[in-house]
């Protein structure tokens, strides 16, 4: 099932898209007061089944008609992020003298995990802020975010895929010059509306082989990212088990698990974004997302 928030107006409303046909039901009348996709994921065994049986039958909007926002537009907490999750960006990043304190090109001995604010959050086809004043140095990174569906501490690999509600595309997009600046790299990640997210959530029934699903992203029309999620160094139950290790993933955590070669900082010189750029960012099966830098 691909669940979307979107409005017509001023208002937030849940709905359940029909790719083939362009439109999305509006299930928000179905579903208790204020529940948004985070609720519904919080409540997938009663919900789930309710919205496999209504859908179809609740009034529909053009896809063209509304205006789709983040899956989840508020997260209860911080995404994670893993960093230099795929080889050649490991290389790339490390080429680029980015990686602090220097130009390490060794694979991490274990995932790199740093957190992007809930406030970075902003619609899969909403202008990007280029924060003129505060960062000279704009950058894409195109990952597979994983939805956690049910929640835990201690989750072995095996049991991993059991606790993923589904998944979407996140823009781990990032000013550079601040990452490197503080060296720590949440200011650099966290910038408002540098995490444009969706437009889907997916939920993995909809995805038997995640490790199939490719990652593309182009700036201008311009290729630049192009990759298979199973080339990750760590892989999502992995990345699942090691967070939980000693942290309680909640229902609606996001994970966003790394992205690969070919980001801004890779070519030399490197290619940052300005005003007017376009980023489009698509992965198999859950839609595409295009940002203009404003």
């Amino acid at each position: 099932m691909k669940l979307v928030t979107y409005s017509t107006g001023t208002d937030q409303r849940v709905g359940v898209v029909a790719v083939e046909r362009g439109v999305v039901h509006d299930v928000t009348t179905v579903l208790p007061d204020g529940t948004g996709i985070l609720q519904l994921i919080e409540g997938w065994a009663e919900f789930g089944p309710r919205l496999q049986q209504q859908a179809a039958g609740q009034p529909e909007h053009s896809l063209d008609a509304v205006r789709l926002l983040a899956p989840i537009p508020a997260p209860r907490r911080s995404i994670f992020c893993v960093g230099k999750n795929y080889r050649d960006h490991v290389l790339e990043f490390g080429r680029s003298g980015y990686d602090s304190p220097d130009r390490s090109q060794e694979m991490p001995e274990a995932p790199v995990v740093f957190s992007k604010a809930t406030t970075s959050v902003t619609g899969p086809f909403d202008d990007i802020d280029p924060h003129h004043g505060v960062t000279g140095e704009l950058d894409y990174e195109a990952e597979l975010g994983v939805i956690i569906g049910r929640g835990g501490r201690g989750i072995s690999r095996e049991q991993a895929f059991d606790h993923v509600w589904g998944y979407t595309i996140i823009d781990d997009f990032t000013a550079r010059d601040l990452q490197r600046t503080h060296k720590q790299w949440l200011i650099g990640k966290s910038l408002d509306t540098h995490c444009p997210m969706g437009p889907y959530a997916v939920s993995a029934d909809e995805v038997p082989d995640v490790t199939a699903l490719v990652v593309e992203s182009s700036v201008n029309g311009e290729l630049r990212q192009n990759a298979s999620v199973k080339d990750l160094i760590f892989d999502i139950p992995e990345l699942i088990a090691t967070i939980s290790a000693g942290i309680t993933l909640l229902p609606g955590d996001i994970i966003a698990t790394g992205t690969p070669a070919g980001v801004g900082i890779g070519f030399d010189p490197p290619k940052f974004m300005t005003s007017g750029d376009v980023i489009e960012i698509s992965i198999t099966g859950l839609g595409a997302q295009r940002n203009r830098i404003a």
